[in-house]
């Protein structure tokens, strides 16, 4: 039996809750399951705890996507497959290209990555959120 959800309030709960979210990619439980139920719980959690352990105040998609690859051991070719070319993943790596609409879509349903992760957020120089 599953051991018992709760608020994740360390790194390594953190570390051991990501593990468990990540058994689920390859075979993601259906809908309406206690499974599908954990999953998504153990996703709001972590989520909640990356929030409050390292506020996205100032997201950088490309530093958001690197991090993602090593925390989860993705390769460059997996990346090159969801941007659809290795020049459009190796300009989007080195700042020279946005993520397009349909990228941050694959990046978000593919990787789970938040999508407001992937889209970044416009500040001014002072730091303050610009329309």
């Amino acid at each position: 039996m599953a051991e018992e959800l709760h608020l994740i309030r360390n790194e390594a709960e953190y570390e051991a809750a990501m593990i468990e979210y990540e058994r689920y990619f390859d075979d993601e439980p259906a809908r309406g399951t206690p499974e599908a139920d954990r999953f998504e719980l153990l996703g709001l959690l972590l989520a909640k705890y990356e929030e409050e352990t390292a506020p996205m105040s100032a997201v950088d998609p490309v530093e958001t996507v690197r991090l993602i690859m090593e925390q989860r051991g993705y390769t460059r070719s997996a990346l090159i497959a969801i941007m659809g070319s290795r020049s459009r993943a190796s300009e989007f790596l080195n700042r020279k290209r946005d993520l397009t609409l349909q990228q941050i879509r694959r990046l978000h349903v593919q990787w789970r990555i938040p999508a407001d992760a992937l889209i970044g957020r416009l500040e001014d120089p002072e730091g303050r959120m610009r329309a």
